[in-house]
């Protein structure tokens, strides 16, 4: 019995959960173009469907190469350079609209014109939704607005991305106009020390 039992423990092992792995839901392959995907696929509530633009260019995706958080580090950061630039997302959304278009072409034209410097693309959600849900959110936000400004030339290494989910709000009203503000991809310049 004492045998049995040694094997029992053995052979169910330890099994460890990976840490530090946030899952990013896909927008389900069913149905047709436009077609929303079911509310809330993580069962949270608040920013829910997780909208994501054709497979976000993140790294490992075709055409955009891989670009670690952080490769810009110990670089000077400025906030401001850039900061009337900022996305902004609809609701519960990672597709850049049509409307900042104007400002992703801003931020590609400064980028070519200042070769040497790089950007961090920060995303940012509203008080809605759990921290996990927000943080990968904010991820698809960010990475959605690299992709755009790879597709505008810029140079994929030369731009950063980095996910703040809801700690950041700019804006800490309850409001529609709150929300709205908050929902979004901000610019930092960073330039070699």
């Amino acid at each position: 019995m004492a045998v049995g039992l040694a094997l029992t423990l053995v052979g169910s092992g330890c099994k460890h959960a990976p840490v530090g792995v946030t899952h990013i839901p896909r927008r389900p392959q069913t149905g047709g173009p436009g077609e929303l995907p079911p509310e809330n696929p993580l069962g949270n509530p608040g920013e829910g469907r997780g909208l994501i633009d054709k497979n976000i260019g993140g790294p490992g995706s075709p055409g955009i190469p891989e670009n670690p958080a952080g490769s810009h580090d110990g670089w000077k950061q400025d906030a401001s350079a850039l900061a009337e630039h900022t996305v902004h997302f609809a609701y519960d959304s990672s597709v850049v609209r049509s409307s900042d278009q104007g400002n992703l072409a801003a931020v590609a034209d400064y980028l070519k014109s200042n070769t040497a410097a790089a950007v961090e693309v920060d995303g940012h959600c509203d008080e809605r939704g759990t921290d996990e849900y927000n943080r990968s959110l904010g991820e698809r936000r960010a990475l959605a607005v690299r992709e755009a400004l790879v597709a505008l030339g810029v140079d994929a290494g030369r731009v950063d991305t980095k996910s703040y989910g809801r700690d950041k709000p700019i804006d800490l009203g309850h409001s529609e106009a709150a929300h709205a503000k908050n929902r979004r991809g901000e610019f930092i310049v960073l330039t070699p020390p």
